[in-house]
């Protein structure tokens, strides 16, 4: 037998990564909301998943040769109770003792039978599950980007995706990897990324889009497989040292290729992996330096912006509402007079906003808003737990929580799941939630911090455009202290009511980004208006600005 079940790719997995194999079985099962719980405080439960409406928890026992013996049972039994589940199973890669048969036994005397997988039950199981699970039908932009990437690697052996947030840049990379695969199913294929977080989630996006005969696996620096075959998610660091010890991928996906750099390890492994086909992927293309990702994997093979995937329907229309009424009117009056760069400009123009204003506009917002789950995007780790203290003091949110990088992945993970599941109705973020989390039910965003970065603006804007069931619109809250963020918000209106030529779907209703006090609205227009690349400017950039009527005062 070949594939993610094999023998010799059980004896590869190893203790950490067993239980990723057994999720994949799982989707292969037709299990849904399959959710890896292992760690420290897992209750005796490695994997949570439902199946037609029951909760299942799911114990893992990777072993080189012994068998499991009755402790195992005895934890999935307490995981069960925990969590409070339907069914429970224990999983191994070898097989039970008898004293585990004989617990089961014992225990199902006193409530529902702990079922017991053996390395046998597992062959058996693959081989009846289908090939692929789920159906996958690309939509008409991602059947043209798909084709578009194929069409260059073939071409030119490199390739570059450009696609916003939320329109499915994983899914066109998965299935240019998987009919990469069809065609050349001996061939190896290499998905790098900066982040572990975002390669753990690379793997579990990739699975639908390839055959059960290929095989996946991380390598991190937790994991070192020495079986590279079929698909491998590294991160930059470990894919580097495997380069540098011959490790020579046919494919290779860049994730977030952003952070291309001129120099380092990216240019490093790229160039020792030169004779394989590569491809970018990116929905921020833009870098705090001057360094253009295109010199190394070309011009954009497909490009598709938020302002486009707006209009055509493919993301949530934005009622965008930027709070700066806390302007210090003299640094206008004055503005005309002076040189100002971008930093000395934003620290004299505007006063800072208290953290009570975030609370009273979200709140009145929540109270309009169906099904409100929102995130808010504060300044430090400090400020997030502050603020999240804050609004659990109100009626609304006794259950808001702040996630960010200070906390262990263990907690990030079970409020980041709370906060999917409902039980969380708010969350206050420092970038954590920038690249990589899906976080599709999020129907209001607030930017309680500043942020010089186009990128990172764009990115977190990302987190509130994805489309789901019953929701079309998101509601962003900006309160801006920066003139880089109302340029960016400004060219966003621009570019979303400027183009006649774009069709909009008549079941689509406009997005709406305006000001809180129009007054501001008409003098940003004014100041803003020639200055296109305002919104990447460096502080030192410096504008001239028109006379200020004194009735704006």
């Amino acid at each position: 037998m070949t594939g993610f079940l094999a023998a010799r790719s059980l004896a590869d997995a190893g203790p950490l990564q067993f239980p990723r194999r057994i999720e994949r079985l799982l989707w292969h099962l037709q299990f849904t909301d399959v959710v890896n719980i292992d760690g420290s405080g897992d209750e005796g439960g490695d994997i949570l998943a439902r199946r037609q409406g029951q909760l299942w928890v799911i114990q893992c026992k990777w072993k080189l040769r012994d068998a499991v013996g009755s402790d195992a049972v005895d934890e999935v039994a307490r995981a069960r109770d925990s969590y409070h589940a339907h069914r429970a199973v224990v999983v191994t890669n070898t097989r039970f003792s008898p004293d585990a048969r004989r617990r089961t036994a014992d225990l199902a005397r006193l409530g529902p039978q702990i079922l017991l997988w053996s390395g046998a039950d597992l062959n058996a199981s693959f081989e009846k599950v289908p090939d692929r699970f789920g159906v996958i039908t690309p939509r008409p932009y991602q059947a043209e980007a798909i084709q578009a990437l194929e069409r260059d690697l073939e071409a030119s052996a490199r390739a570059l995706l450009v696609l916003a947030t939320g329109l499915g840049k994983t899914v066109v990379g998965g299935e240019v990897i998987g009919a990469h695969l069809r065609r050349r199913p001996a061939d190896r294929v290499l998905v790098v990324a900066h982040a572990k977080d975002l390669v753990q989630q690379l793997e579990r996006a990739l699975w639908r889009h390839l055959p059960k005969t290929v095989p996946t696996r991380l390598f991190t620096g937790d994991t070192r497989p020495d079986d590279l075959s079929g698909l491998t998610c590294a991160t930059l660091g470990s894919a580097l040292n495997a380069a540098r010890f011959g490790f020579r991928p046919d494919l290779v996906m860049v994730d977030e290729a952003h952070h291309l750099g001129a120099d380092g390890q990216y240019d490093e492994l790229l160039r020792l992996l030169g004779d394989a086909r590569q491809f970018g992927v990116t929905a921020t293309p833009w870098r705090g330096d001057s360094h253009d990702i295109t010199e190394h994997f070309g011009p954009a093979s497909f490009r598709l912006g938020i302002e486009e995937g707006m209009r055509r329907g493919y993301l949530a229309q934005v009622d965008y509402r930027l709070f700066v009424d806390n302007i210090n009117w003299d640094v206008v009056r004055a503005a005309s007079e002076h040189s100002y760069g971008l930093a000395e400009l934003n620290a004299q123009l505007f006063l800072p906003q208290r953290d009570e204003a975030v609370r009273d506009e979200l709140a009145s917002v929540w109270a309009t808003t169906t099904k409100p789950r929102a995130i808010v995007f504060c300044r430090t780790i400090e400020h997030a737990e502050r603020l999240a203290d804050l609004l659990r003091r109100a009626p609304l949110w006794p259950g808001a929580m702040a996630i960010h990088a200070g906390l262990a992945k263990r907690e990030r993970q079970n409020r980041l799941l709370a906060f999917r599941s409902g039980e969380v109705p708010i969350l206050t973020s420092v970038d954590i939630l920038n690249e990589g989390v899906d976080v599709p039910d999020v129907n209001i965003l607030c930017f309680a911090r500043v942020t010089h970065s186009r990128r990172i603006f764009v990115q977190q804007l990302g987190r509130g455009l994805r489309l789901r069931e019953g929701k079309d619109r998101v509601t962003v809250l900006d309160f801006v202290s920066d003139l880089r963020r109302i340029a960016a918000a400004l060219n966003l209106r621009r570019s979303l009511e400027g183009d006649g030529a774009m069709e909009t779907l008549p079941r689509i209703s406009r997005s709406k980004i305006d000001f809180n006090d129009q007054r501001v609205a008409g003098l940003m227009d004014e100041w803003i208006k020639d200055a296109a690349s305002l919104e990447t400017a460096y502080d030192e950039y410096r504008l001239q600005f028109p006379p200020t009527p004194t009735t704006w005062e």
